[in-house]
């Protein structure tokens, strides 16, 4: 599929990882719809490393991103995996990650 990287029609949609990557390097302006399609359609052993990458760029905005992506992630699957858990923590409340992190706290189930 191809996507309208002017308009946005379609983004939502993306499912391929290579593309959302692409998408971070290129700096592309609708990186929040590719980043929330991608937590949708990707599977969270293919968002994951993606994620954590994310939360350590420079940019406050796009670490924001990636945290709303691990949000999303756990929305979806009641759960991630151990590495965007440790970049939640790491982060910790009080910045980009405080939705995440109590998305992670309600959706997440804890023994």
């Amino acid at each position: 599929m191809k996507w309208d990287w002017e308009s946005g029609e379609g983004l939502p949609g993306i499912d391929d990882p290579a593309e959302v990557d692409a998408a971070f390097e290129r700096g592309e302006r609708r990186l929040r719809a590719v980043v929330i399609g991608s937590a949708f359609n990707c599977s969270p052993e293919e968002a994951s490393p993606r994620i954590v990458r994310r939360t350590r760029l420079p940019d406050r905005d796009q670490r924001g991103l990636a945290f709303t992506a691990a949000g999303a992630v756990v929305r979806l699957n009641g759960g991630l995996t151990p590495e965007p858990c440790t970049a939640l923590r790491v982060e910790g409340f009080g910045n980009v990650a405080d939705d995440a992190i109590r998305d992670t706290l309600t959706f997440v189930p804890f023994r």
